[in-house]
C-alpha cells in the first residue's frame, strides 16, 4: 500500500530522521506534518500544519482526514520536570492525539516511538518506564488497523540531523567517530535512517511483532 502519514515530532532528532526517509521513500505517497513550529522543509510531498496545543487537534476537522499512518515521534526528557508533567506530555498527550485521528481515519496504523527499557508491566522503579508502557498498553488496546510501538536504544544521528539537547549533540560529537564500531551491536544500537525505514517498512510489508526491539529495528530498517 501507498503510505500516507502523519507525523508528530518532526522537529526533533527522530522525527526528522522519520521525515527525511518518507521524503525519499517510493513507498510513501504524501506526508502531512503537524508542529508548534515550522520544520523548515519544502516538498512536493509535504504539508504542514503549525499548532501550539496538541491537546485541541479536533479543531482542523477534516484536514486530519484521509490518512493511513501515523508516525508519532513526540517525546520529553524526564530529566528535570515533575512526573505529573511527563505523564501529561508522554502519556495523555499521545493517547489524546491518537483517540483524535482514529476518528478521523478508522484504518490507520499507528506507529509509536518509545525506547529500550520501557516497562508494560508498570512494575519497573524508573517512573519513565512506567509512563512510556502505559502508553504503549494503551495504543495496542486501541482499534487500529496496527499499531507498532518502537523501542530503540542508542541512535546515531546521520544526514545532519541534530538533537535538540546540547548535552546529546555533545555525546554524539565525540561517538560518531567510533559509530562503524557501536553499529556491530545491533541488540541496541540504530541510526535515524534505519529508525525511519524501519517505521516506513512496518506500515508497508507488515511485521509478526507489535513491539520492536533495536534488533527487529536493524532488521526491518534494512529492507529495501
Amino acid at each position: 500500500m501507498k503510505i500516507k502519514a502523519i507525523i508528530f515530532g518532526s522537529t526533533g532528532m527522530v522525527g526528522k530522521g522519520v521525515l527525511l526517509e518518507c521524503l525519499e521513500s517510493n513507498k510513501v505517497e504524501s506526508v502531512l506534518i503537524i508542529n508548534r513550529s515550522s520544520c523548515g522543509i519544502s516538498h512536493a510531498k509535504l504539508k504542514e500544519i503549525i499548532q501550539k496545543d496538541f491537546f485541541a487537534l479536533s479543531e482542523f476537522g477534516d484536514k486530519l482526514s484521509g490518512y493511513n499512518t501515523c508516525f508519532f515521534c513526540m517525546g520529553i526528557s524526564s530529566a528535570g520536570i515533575s512526573e505529573i508533567e511527563y505523564e501529561r506530555v508522554t502519556y495523555q498527550l499521545t493517547i489524546s492525539v491518537a483517540r483524535t485521528l482514529f476518528t478521523k481515519n478508522p484504518e490507520i496504523i499507528f506507529c509509536y516511538v518509545s525506547g529500550a527499557g520501557t516497562s508494560t508491566s508498570g512494575k519497573s522503579s524508573m517512573n519513565w518506564a512506567r509512563v512510556k508502557g502505559q502508553t504503549e498498553n494503551e495504543l495496542l488496546a486501541m482499534p487500529f488497523k496496527k499499531a507498532f510501538m518502537f523501542r530503540p536504544g542508542y541512535i546515531q544521528p546521520l544526514k545532519g540531523i541534530k538533537s535538540g539537547t546540547a548535552l546529546y549533540n555533545l555525546a554524539y560529537f565525540f561517538s560518531s567517530p567510533f559509530y562503524f564500531i557501536l553499529k556491530s551491536f545491533k541488540g541496541v544500537v540504530t541510526d535515524t535512517v534505519t529508525l525511519g525505514n524501519a517505521m516506513i517498512n512496518a506500515v508497508a510489508e507488515g511485521y509478526p511483532k507489535n513491539i520492536l526491539e533495536s534488533s527487529d529495528i536493524n532488521i526491518l530498517g534494512s529492507m529495501k
